[in-house]
């Protein structure tokens, strides 16, 4: 029994489980209770679970189901047949080091804000499955992103709990005698102290850099507190500890990457310290610089100006006054890197700028993002046009066994497949689905959205408790009761993403008389889950919380139209599965990719979005559902009351009459082949294995 036990807790201590389904299912059985109080964080459930508990559990079935998932653990760890094996040996022998200021795992690792970090987990776990020798690097934030909830008035409120180490699949990095690895950077005139924690995704190691130490001053123990926090000396702070801080870590711990990945120009500050080290050899300025560029890359995810960080010359001269002394580089060469006019003295030092400089590769999300860097971008390039621009693309994924829920899982393997053989190709996808009845599929699509209307239903008892403490029983029955009229016989739209002011996530609202008679249809309704959280200091998209908050309690969207709090990773695998259609309603082409439409595919769901970042590239007409072609106006007023209404119209006259018109076995005929055709198009093609092959073979060897 001592064995399946040491197995199970040496499970608990890399982040492949999140995963395999049998593996969550594993815990889960333990304690479901415990499982969900604990955000389903297995190391946190071992730790209310006694030894003898374990012991007398381990002598039945769950034992053998131990014994099974340990054994298809260690395989995974040991396949050397791997992709990269046969395609991309050199990503063996040297690591690729991949650089991002967030990365989303899983809800119970809170070290992401939102779809940069998910994008940055997911590249993690391919890389993994593709058997690419491959670390990240990041910083361990103690408080992470905040926890949402709702005032009774429907703002968002912040709160920020703590993340204890001992309670995460975190270890320590330490040296060969034991002691804690430990680097420093210098801030202004400081010297900052950082350890390092080891995160294991598979075969793959994420380091996280920690200043909360003892050696540091106070002020500066806070720089891994809260993910993005603070004010702008704090950002610096931060990217001066991810990208200078992170190269010396991966120099401490002898590894030598073959390729430097900045995910965003969060981490381009990676570029002076691998210019440090080259100085430091005797190499000249300009032998140094091509020497970092032959060994980086970078990828921006923002199509917007304002978007990018940017920061004045004073507090670049305030803050690396003594890491400059200390290496040898000239403040006005260290400007140059970084400005966009290298004419104006008083040029703003911008961090794309940097990346963009001293990196050999470049690339936008999705192709349409591509084009906007380019155009975006041409001022840096005198003398060449805009298509000449050295920005490319590679659009986005996701992955797929991560993204597919259990229930969806076994499905697919019910039919002789798994999710990864159904994003193979087009092909295999097609397979198939040759075996697989209308009915079945209808059948997937209802257990899935009972699943998360059941969810829902104690999400949102959770949810008004909280919202209405003080307020009497009777009364708190009575405001649950109203609630609870989700139903899955009903057309069901679903809206979670970063509530950023571009997204528009209220335009749906936009004409509440005629939402009114759409929801409210005798014969054909309709009804929308929203989920969402705004960042800290925008008060702009906290508003439009409030105000979709305010519309769900207006009597005729009462208990049709549902905000959750706290939108997570736990909550966005709900509701990805369980929704008929994915809704996106972004400001076109600032969405650089979005991923989220993509994980609904597996699960049955369709896409419903503006012609932006990836569903350009993917919508063929039959295999989803576009607003407009793609019209933009320089009026914002004009440009959201178009969409408005191409949003209605295409509810009104294609959404609606395709999912209720049925055949005489009840099937929507119709929908089920939109489904077939969204499964066979988009699976294959938008999946982090197809994405992070393209980095390998366009990028990582692209020497």
């Amino acid at each position: 029994m001592q064995k399946k036990i040491l197995a199970l807790k040496e499970l608990t201590q890399n982040l492949w489980w999140s995963w395999d389904t049998e593996a969550k299912q594993i815990f889960e059985e333990l304690s479901p209770l415990l499982w969900q109080r604990n955000n389903h964080n297995p190391v946190a459930l071992l730790q209310h679970i006694s030894e003898k508990e374990l012991i007398a559990r381990c002598q039945c079935e769950f034992g053998e189901k131990i014994d099974r998932v340990y054994s298809r653990f260690i395989a995974y760890l040991n396949d050397k047949n791997t992709w990269a094996a046969n395609n991309a040996p050199e990503l063996v022998e040297k690591p690729v080091a991949y650089f991002s200021a967030e990365f989303g795992i899983h809800e119970s690792v809170r070290i992401y804000s939102g779809g940069l970090g998910v994008l940055a987990g997911d590249h993690l776990k391919s890389a993994s499955d593709l058997g690419i020798n491959f670390i990240g690097v990041t910083l361990f934030y103690k408080e992470g992103y905040f926890r949402q909830y709702l005032n009774h008035d429907g703002w968002q409120m912040e709160d920020y709990p703590l993340q204890s180490p001992e309670a995460l699949p975190i270890e320590k990095v330490v040296d060969a005698d034991g002691n804690d690895v430990i680097i420093s950077v210098n801030i202004a005139q400081s010297e900052v102290f950082a350890q390092a924690w080891c995160l294991n995704v598979g075969r793959t190691k994420l380091y996280l850099l920690d200043t909360n130490i003892p050696a540091n001053e106070p002020h500066y123990r806070d720089i891994c507190c809260r993910v993005y926090g603070g004010d702008q000396n704090m950002r610096i702070n931060q990217e001066i500890l991810l990208g200078i801080g992170g190269v010396k870590l991966i120099a401490k711990l002898g590894v030598e990457p073959t390729v430097y990945h900045m995910n965003e120009g969060h981490s381009a500050f990676l570029t002076l310290e691998l210019l440090a080290m080259n100085l430091a050899k005797g190499l000249s300025s300009e032998e140094a610089m091509a020497n970092v560029r032959s060994h980086c890359v970078f990828t921006t995810h923002t199509p917007v100006p304002a978007g990018h960080d940017r920061f004045s010359r004073d507090m670049m001269r305030y803050t690396f006054d003594k890491y400059l002394a200390s290496i040898g580089m000239d403040f006005e060469h260290l400007m140059q890197l970084g400005s966009e006019n290298k004419q104006d003295i008083y040029s703003l030092f911008t961090m794309t700028v940097l990346a963009l400089n001293l990196s050999r590769s470049a690339n936008g999300v999705s192709k349409l993002h591509g084009e906007v860097s380019r155009s975006m971008w041409q001022h840096l390039y005198p003398g060449k046009s805009v298509d000449e621009v050295p920005i490319g693309h590679i659009t986005n994924g996701v992955h797929a066994s991560s993204w597919t829920c259990g229930y969806t899982g076994r499905f697919w393997q019910k039919h002789g497949t798994t999710v990864d053989a159904m994003s193979l190709s087009r092909e295999a996808a097609e397979a198939v689905l040759e075996k697989i009845s209308d009915a079945e599929l209808w059948s997937l699509r209802y257990s899935l959205k009972r699943t998360m209307i059941d969810y829902i239903d104690r999400y949102l008892g959770n949810q008004l408790f909280h919202q209405h403490m003080h307020t009497s029983y009777s009364d708190y029955d009575t405001l649950r009761a109203a609630k609870n009229t989700l139903s899955p016989d009903v057309l069901t739209i679903g809206f979670a993403r970063r509530f950023a002011t571009y997204k528009r996530a209220p335009l749906i609202f936009r004409d509440l008389a005629r939402l009114d008679r759409i929801i409210n249809n005798s014969t054909m309704p309709l009804q929308i889950v929203f989920a969402g959280k705004a960042h800290p200091h925008d008060d702009a998209g906290k508003d439009y919380i409030r105000q979709i908050v305010h519309f769900s309690r207006y009597p005729q969207f009462s208990g049709k139209v549902i905000f959750l709090e706290n939108y997570n990773l736990g909550v966005a695998k709900r509701m990805v599965s369980g929704v008929d259609v994915w809704l996106n309603t972004p400001v076109r082409p600032m969405e650089a990719s979005g991923t989220s439409g993509e994980k609904t595919v597996l699960h049955g769901g369709l896409n419903f979005s503006v012609l932006d970042g990836w569903w350009p590239e993917a919508y063929n007409g039959d295999n989803g559902f576009a607003i407009g072609n793609g019209e933009w106006f320089e009026n914002h007023e004009e440009q959201d009351s178009f969409d408005a209404e191409q949003l209605y119209t295409v509810l009104e006259k294609q959404i609606i009459p395709a999912f209720y018109e049925r055949n005489e076995m009840n099937l929507p005929v119709q929908w089920i082949q939109k489904i077939r055709n969204a499964i066979a198009t988009i699976a294959p093609e938008y999946n982090t294995h197809r994405m992070v092959r393209d980095y390998a073979t366009k990028y990582y060897m692209n020497k």
